[in-house]
């Protein structure tokens, strides 16, 4: 059976930007989960490790330097499909502060990645 995770709101901190001067400190970036995931049975074993996940979130934003939050997205969705019983995932990674400098609600993007 194939069941759909999701994971929202993860906040972490990262060096990323395109403009000059947005990687010289780390600013805000919250990231949402969208994952299909084979759970075959009702045990804990049988899906993703939601701490694995979240951790490996936060580990991408915290340290790497991307100029587009299309990339970040795109990097997590990678890796989120190496993980046992991940088959597809989808990535919304917002960037909060852009939103604010442009004087709208939210600033995202998102990508999706199949297991091969």
């Amino acid at each position: 059976m194939t069941a759909r995770l999701f994971l929202s709101g993860i906040h972490a901190h990262g060096h990323h930007g395109a403009r000059p001067g947005e990687k010289d400190e780390r600013q805000p970036f919250v990231v949402d989960l969208d994952l299909e995931v084979d759970a075959e049975t009702d045990d804990i074993d049988a899906t993703a490790d939601y701490r694995l996940l979240v951790d490996a979130v936060r580990e991408i934003v915290e340290a790497s330097s991307f100029d587009l939050i299309e990339s970040i997205a795109r990097t997590i969705a990678e890796r989120m499909v190496a993980f046992d019983h991940v088959t597809r995932a989808t990535v919304v990674v917002h960037k909060p502060n852009a939103a604010r400098r442009l004087g709208i609600d939210g600033a995202a993007a998102a990508a999706t990645v199949d297991a091969t």
